[in-house]
């Protein structure tokens, strides 16, 4: 996580910490949660062991900044009300839950003896928040990936404010990326756009050298006279400052870049080193001239119209 993600995770951790139930059943509840044994590094955390009845244990463990032995209440779930059951929750949060914000997702865990989580699962169940769990290194791993289930859960057992934060940062980080993505489809389009005017304004050049542009019908010719003097025009503004279709005007482009690449193959015009007059058939004699639109005398249809 980067340095401000870790300033909200702690944040609101603080926040959650600083829930004081007015309902003595609410107090017993968090307090039953938390266990017997906590151990804390959080500032907030520990205040509320205090508060809750804990004393500081003398010798800690592994040179942990806060360890404090809490009494332990008498605590029913099967028999609790919705209040009581959320502040038990939010007990177990502190005591074995981390949140981390990596990679823009929010990962929630709790980290339990294997048989707790077990129960710790059927309890999220039972109020509507289903997770996962596995063992890991001997411990057992209560596991939500889900944002709209980690929100809901931590609105549910007081982080308000940091909810609020959390959220607007996930818009946020949304928004980057659909615009990121927009902006990288956008300059491919444009890269795209260039190298086929590019490809279009040699086609023009190749095309007037050697006459056959002056040979081409009129919409052909004022497509790449428009093209000539705005490259950088896209399609649709050429079709409008010619009025023509978008189509017509992608056509008439499609037909300059295959001229210019062949000399004629029955393309545009006919080559010139054709010999004139008219064609022979088999027999030596005048081929028979098909009728536009007609059959020939074989009673086939015509072949494929070239291109005007």
């Amino acid at each position: 996580m980067t340095a401000s993600d870790r300033d909200l995770v702690a944040a609101l951790r603080a926040e959650v910490a600083a829930v004081d139930p007015a309902r003595t059943c609410d107090r017993r509840a968090e307090l039953a949660g938390l266990g017997p044994v906590l151990v804390t590094r959080e500032a907030a955390v520990a205040r509320l062991a205090v508060r809750l009845g804990g004393h500081a244990d003398e010798a800690p463990a592994h040179g942990v900044r806060h360890r404090f032995v809490l009494p332990v209440p008498d605590f029913a779930w099967a028999t609790s009300r919705e209040h009581c059951r959320l502040a038990w929750l939010r007990g177990r949060f502190l005591a074995h839950g981390s949140l981390s914000l990596s990679t823009g997702r929010a990962h929630l865990e709790f980290t339990l003896p294997p048989d707790e989580a077990v129960e710790l699962v059927a309890r999220l169940e039972a109020v509507g928040m289903p997770a996962s769990w596995r063992v890991r290194r001997g411990a057992g791993v209560v596991t939500w990936k889900s944002a709209e289930t980690i929100s809901s859960f931590l609105g549910r057992i007081g982080a308000n404010a940091s909810l609020l934060e959390l959220q607007a940062r996930s818009v946020a980080r949304t928004l980057r990326g659909e615009l990121n993505r927009v902006i990288n489809a956008e300059s491919a389009n444009l890269a795209r756009s260039v190298a086929a005017a590019g490809r279009q304004l040699d086609a023009i050049d190749v095309l007037d050298r050697d006459g056959r542009l002056d040979l081409q019908p009129r919409t052909v010719k004022a497509v790449a006279a428009a093209r000539r003097d705005t490259p950088e025009a896209s399609l649709s503004e050429l079709a409008e400052r010619l009025e023509l279709h978008r189509s017509s005007v992608q056509r008439a482009l499609d037909r300059i870049e295959l001229l210019s690449l062949h000399d004629d193959d029955g393309i545009g015009i006919r080559s010139r080193s054709r010999p004139s007059g008219p064609r022979l058939g088999p027999d030596g004699g005048p081929r028979p001239v098909r009728e536009a639109g007609g059959r020939g005398p074989s009673g086939r249809g015509v072949g494929r119209p070239r291109l005007a």
